[in-house]
């Protein structure tokens, strides 16, 4: 077991190892997209690069950047990532809609 911090929703989620970062975020009530994303998201199924997060912490706890992650993130801070794409296996502190 491990935990995701949400740092504006100061909540904190208990999770199993090998967890989504995306379904564990909706599944616990977190609002993670900006009005366009909540219009125009495509699920979870990494087509679309709107479920932007920041880890703020822990960003050694997840799995490797995707290649469509590089893609969609070329141009954001390496702390950015897809929250569809990412597996936590530990502790994280994440910033949902960063700018």
């Amino acid at each position: 077991m491990s935990t995701i911090t949400f740092a504006k929703e100061n909540k904190e989620v208990v999770i199993a190892l090998g967890s989504n970062l995306r379904e564990k975020t909706v599944q616990n009530g977190i609002d993670m997209y900006t009005f366009k994303g909540k219009m125009m998201n495509c699920g979870g199924y990494g087509q679309c690069g709107m479920c932007k997060v920041d880890i703020l912490e822990g960003a050694e706890n997840l799995s490797p950047r995707t290649e469509f992650e590089e893609k969609k993130l070329k141009n954001k801070p390496a702390s950015f990532r897809l929250a569809c794409q990412t597996i936590v296996n530990g502790p994280v502190k994440v910033n949902t809609k960063p700018a």
